[in-house]
């Protein structure tokens, strides 16, 4: 049987020879390294309870929008994947669909992760096929009955030292108090403060948000004071239980900066239903520039995920939800929607803002001349969409002329599929293997500083630019 490819020691390095000798040695250099994950969406309760994981395609298909995506465009509706409502076919019925759907993930990140995971997390040696469908299904659920395929034990198998969620600005946090405070369990599992829901006034539980936060947090103040006050200590709150970073799904990067009379204004308007679409806009830019603003005074790290139309499809979102597949990217524009928090905070002592995209054109165009001036601003990795081979070789291409090695964030794995994380820092240390090796080969950077660049960037850059 020929060797499969997702075990090939040469998998994403370069078809040259000469290059890929150097590829290979730069990968051997940092391949063993602990894995850093900054930013993602493993619910921290699942590594608290030690929580047995469901069966394959629960695991694997149904909460993956990745996977979903692809097959409901080839004609499988939704309600066919969903191995988890109530109404939903059966866990088989769902593996079965997604077997027969296999060939459809050649050449995507999606089928190359997935590849991966079952070569080396799952075993499995067998391709996928609507005829091994039962079979493999029955391989991998066996193994997730094993007592060791539990998430505490793959956090260390994995090597993980570092893995960051993604968590409402009210949660109490608990999960992540009992892991900190568990001797038996090795590494650190932080907080993110995520206050989207409290920002955007559009959002269908914005004002029952506003006031659960400030009857939590306001001390016992109303109005907008109260509302920034409440912020504040929630994000206190977070940075006493481990938190490093603030992240921002917003819809795009703008920010404004408003006096305190006119966003009071806003606020008012805002929680009496009276506003407008414009005043969403205004008041979701201004309270980015606050967001900011806390960031330089409390340390934590500000990352900004913009430029995804959500729930671009209104009846699959009334439907299933959110999250189902749907978001779609659009271009964003970053030089001049960041520049009133760069004119305030731009040099700022010990501000770190990270800076995402969807959209690659602004990776040479905006981002990379930016990084390369303010020493608050970081590179974003390659996200969602982006954060595949080809793509990833694109940004280090678009971006390094301009603005080095040093000003990029290390990789993010932005992950709700635990069991990926291995696969998705593998992708990007050979990425970066392959990127340099080119720069050696073509006698751009020596070998012995590349050796020193890709331990930066795998390692040092995310404990530098996330305060780890």
């Amino acid at each position: 049987m020929s060797q499969s490819i997702a075990a090939h020691p040469d998998r994403l390095l370069p078809t040259d020879p000469g290059t890929r000798r150097i590829a290979r040695a730069l990968l051997e250099r940092v391949q063993d390294l602990p894995i850093l994950s900054p930013h993602g969406h493993v619910d921290a309760a699942v590594l608290e309870q030690d929580t047995p994981f469901p069966d394959p395609a629960a695991l694997l298909v149904s909460p993956d929008h990745y996977v979903t995506r692809l097959i409901h465009a080839s004609g499988v509706p939704l309600g066919r994947l969903r191995a988890s409502s109530d109404a939903a076919p059966g866990s088989r019925s769902v593996w079965r669909e997604f077997c027969a759907a296999w060939p459809l993930f050649e050449g995507t990140a999606s089928g190359y992760w997935l590849r991966h995971q079952f070569e080396t997390v799952f075993g499995l040696h067998h391709e996928l096929s609507a005829e091994t469908a039962d079979a493999t299904y029955d391989a991998i659920n066996a193994k997730l009955q094993e007592p060791g395929f539990r998430p505490r034990q793959l956090f260390k198998d994995f090597n993980i030292e570092v893995l960051a969620t993604t968590d409402d600005p009210l949660d109490d946090l608990a999960s992540h108090r009992a892991i900190a405070q568990d001797p038996t369990f090795h590494g650190r599992v932080l907080p993110t403060f995520r206050p989207d829901q409290y920002l955007d006034i559009a959002h269908p539980r914005w004002q029952a948000n506003v006031e659960r936060l400030i009857g939590a947090a306001g001390d016992g103040g109303t109005g907008y004071a109260a509302y920034l006050t409440a912020l504040e200590n929630r994000r206190r709150y977070f940075l006493e239980h481990g938190a490093v970073s603030a992240d921002h799904g917003v819809r795009t990067p703008a920010t404004l900066k408003l006096d305190a009379a006119e966003a009071a204004r806003l606020f008012d308007r805002a929680r009496s239903g009276q506003a407008t679409a414009q005043d969403r806009d205004d008041f979701e830019a201004h309270m980015m520039y606050q967001m900011a603003r806390m960031s330089v005074e409390d340390g934590l790290v500000m990352t900004i995920h913009p430029g995804s139309y959500r729930n671009h499809h209104e009846p699959t979102f009334n439907a299933y939800g959110a999250d189902t597949g749907h978001d779609i990217p659009f271009a964003v524009n970053y030089t001049e929607a960041i520049r009133p928090v760069l004119q305030d905070f731009g040099t700022a002592k010990d501000f770190h803002l990270v800076l995402f995209t969807l959209d690659e054109t602004v990776f040479s165009r905006e981002l990379a001349p930016l990084a390369g001036f303010y020493p608050s601003v970081y590179l974003g990795a390659p996200w969602w969409f982006l954060d595949a081979p080809d793509a990833m070789l694109r940004f280090r291409a678009a971006v390094t002329e301009t603005a080095g090695f040093s000003r990029s964030s290390g990789f993010i794995d932005d992950t709700r599929a635990f069991c990926s994380i291995p696969a998705r820092h593998d992708t990007s240390r050979r990425i970066e293997a392959a990127f340099l090796a080119r720069l050696v080969a073509e006698h751009r950077v020596s070998e012995e500083r590349a050796h020193e660049i890709i331990v930066d960037v795998v390692d040092s850059s995310p404990r530098r630019v996330f305060k780890l």
